[in-house]
């Protein structure tokens, strides 16, 4: 069994005080890594390594029907293949679901049951920054029992405007009725949305400092009401510039993109490193993915 599938069978909740600095690659196990993966991966990696610190590998599978359990060996794998593992044992969310039902409860009372589906409020629905913005049908509906039971739970943002600093884009401002919307954090299907699992994931495992794509800018809004909501800590954040297409669309596993070819790991490396500018002019493709990675960290 490869290291990093060592670390996965051996899961456990760490102790955030053990490390000033503690980072994350958080993927979904619904299709293989990419080049786009890699970048994130590598960028958080070295942002770890460049402040001395811990840098952890979660599986994001609490979206039981993107999430396929034959990929997390191949991801893993492939990982460790371009010399990335995680310091510390491998969180998997779908064996915390306790964990977020009861972050739910505490925001008992910011939360609202949707009965809405998508065809009933997305039409002629304004567009915010994440998209078709939910114009609040079911908003004023008294709290109920949190089980599942067909419809959707979603989150009461507060009518303000929230602002944070992005260690790459400064200062980030988003008005969170006009622009964002009251989030889902529980699915009608019954399964806990992005949102609230990385909080509560991020916080149980005492993330400092959250290095991940662009596409997340936004989210990470609604990601600091719910930890201020839940009294957690906020890790500093740093969102990557996108890998695009040729058609200037973000590379993804649903605009299928071609799997890392882990047998050319050293030149996928490299390549990662020039797009996010980083020198390479002492690397080459002869050189072993953790020689690679311990000049990257030097330079």
């Amino acid at each position: 069994m490869n290291e990093c599938a060592k670390n996965f069978m051996r899961e456990a909740t760490v102790d955030s005080a053990s490390s000033p600095y503690r980072g994350r690659f958080a993927p979904t196990p619904s299709g293989a890594l990419h080049f786009g993966s890699l970048v994130g991966a590598l960028g958080s990696y070295l942002d770890a390594r460049a402040h001395r610190g811990t840098w952890l590998i979660r599986i994001e599978d609490a979206d039981t029907k993107r999430s396929h359990a034959s990929h997390i060996d191949a991801i893993l794998k492939s990982l460790e293949a371009h010399g990335l593992c995680s310091d510390l044992p491998v969180r998997r969310q779908s064996h915390h679901r306790g964990d977020y039902e009861a972050a739910l409860e505490r925001l008992r009372t910011w939360l609202y049951p949707c009965h809405c589906s998508r065809k009933t409020w997305q039409h002629g629905a304004a567009i915010g920054a994440l998209g078709p913005i939910y114009p609040g049908h079911c908003r004023h509906r008294p709290e109920t029992n949190l089980a599942p039971g067909g419809y959707a739970i979603r989150l009461r943002l507060p009518d303000t405007e929230l602002r944070f600093h992005d260690r790459l884009r400064g200062a980030c401002r988003y008005p969170l009725a006009s622009r964002i919307g009251d989030p889902v954090l529980r699915r009608r299907d019954g399964d806990i949305a992005y949102a609230l699992a990385v909080v509560i994931d991020d916080a149980k495992q005492g993330i400092t400092h959250v290095v991940r794509g662009a596409d997340l800018l936004a989210a990470t809004a609604i990601q600091i009401v719910l930890q201020r909501l839940l009294d957690l800590a906020t890790p500093d954040y740093l969102h990557l510039p996108l890998v695009l297409t040729a058609e200037k669309r973000k590379l993804s596993k649903q605009n299928h993109a071609p799997a890392l070819n882990d047998a050319a790991a050293a030149g996928n490396l490299i390549a990662a490193l020039a797009f996010l500018g980083q020198t390479t002019d002492g690397p080459r493709e002869t050189d072993s993915p953790i020689q690679i990675l311990e000049s990257a960290v030097k330079s």
